[in-house]
């Protein structure tokens, strides 16, 4: 394991910034990659970056990788754990950031015979805010690209396993809030008011009727009810607002679209029923994680080449990935790399990204970009 990049991306670990505030991250890995030389690079969509190499004639290939951190207090005691007070790298950003610094200094190093290979830094994956901005941004022209690919670590898979799917990676996911206001009265007459509690509770039973829970049905799609809250802890009063907020997610975009456009007309009915205003308020956004054929057999050739262990999921992961408006823009797949059977699940308080599989994604990222780049 290359120590530079080992102590980088403990650098990162220790520093962690949120989503939509990622400057001093932004900073470190511009100053990382001058070091070695490679100052072309742009500022884009508020915190991002993109470093472009031209080799000749070819396809372009766009390796996406992501920088931010979670609001998750760090309960590790290595050195190297978070400074900063309930914000940490619980999902391995500070690891994919290194993954991409190492593929550029080897692209520096090592260029291809063909093709030209962007190497993007994107900000704001985990609230799907991210991609919108890097592909909104006039700097950045999606036409300009023909392929993209990123990569995730995933515990509980053997190290340095290649995890692999056409079609399918990640479902499209969606948060929504909705806000139901009524009128307060007192409670010892309930009637003289108009109480959300009845409305929430056929709200939450709407949203368990429109579940395909079985993960292997192409329909499936999840309306998980994550918090609710009514009226307030005074027992003389009949509550006069309320608020539910769910997460829905479906392995593709139409079945969300279809399930998020039924959903809320229930809603929309049971808000008139019981005379409450109706407010809804659409939040992180992850469009579905569609994997191109010919990117993914690029994916699993490289691996191949590399002597790894490749192994095709099944069924999609049930987390959502902000990749997946890149898919929807550029053809395009993610892999999985596997960072340990006894690593702590994502976004667990005890996590950590293992260094060990940095130099696995460096490889498998620069093996990729020379077979798509000479494919032609």
């Amino acid at each position: 394991m290359n120590e530079a990049l080992k102590n980088f991306r403990r650098l990162l670990h220790a520093n962690p910034e949120l989503s939509g505030g990622e400057k001093e991250t932004q900073r470190r890995i511009i100053e990382m990659l001058k070091k070695h030389g490679i100052e072309k690079s742009q500022k884009i969509g508020q915190y991002g970056i993109i470093y472009p190499f031209h080799f000749g004639e070819g396809p372009h290939l766009l390796v996406r990788v992501d920088i931010d951190a979670l609001p998750i207090q760090e309960i590790n005691a290595f050195d190297y754990r978070s400074k900063t007070e309930g914000v940490s790298h619980k999902c391995g950003h500070d690891g994919h950031a290194t993954i991409g610094v190492g593929l550029a200094i080897k692209l520096q190093n090592e260029p291809l015979n063909a093709g030209k290979v962007t190497v993007l830094f994107q900000p704001a994956e985990e609230i799907g805010e991210g991609a919108k901005g890097m592909l909104e941004d006039p700097n950045f022209n999606v036409s300009d690209h023909d392929y993209a690919v990123a990569l995730h670590n995933i515990p509980g898979k053997a190290m340095n396993e290649v995890l692999w799917k056409k079609d399918n990676f990640t479902p499209a996911v969606k948060s929504v809030i909705i806000k139901l206001h009524g009128k307060t009265s007192h409670a010892a007459e309930p009637l003289k008011g108009y109480n959300p509690s009845h409305a929430i509770s056929e709200i939450i039973q709407a949203a368990l009727d429109r579940e395909e829970t079985n993960e292997q049905h192409e329909n499936y799609n999840l309306i998980t009810t994550v918090f609710t809250e009514i009226g307030s802890k005074d027992y003389g009063i009949s509550a006069g607002y309320g608020e539910v907020h769910f997460t829905i997610r479906s392995w593709t975009q139409q079945r969300m679209e279809e399930t998020t456009e039924g959903f809320l007309a229930k809603v929309e009915s049971i808000a008139k029923q019981h005379q409450l205003k109706l407010e809804i308020v659409f939040l992180a956004e992850f469009a579905s994680n569609q994997n191109d054929h010919f990117v993914v057999d690029q994916i699993i050739k490289s691996g191949n080449d590399l002597g790894l262990k490749t192994s095709a999921k099944t069924e999609p992961f049930p987390w959502g990935e902000d990749f997946g408006l890149f898919t929807q823009k550029i053809p395009g797949a993610m892999f999985g790399l596997g960072s340990g059977e006894s690593t702590p699940a994502l976004h667990n308080p005890d996590y950590d990204y293992p260094d060990e599989i940095t130099e696995t994604g460096i490889n498998m990222f620069y093996e990729i970009a020379k077979n798509i780049c000479n494919s032609v």
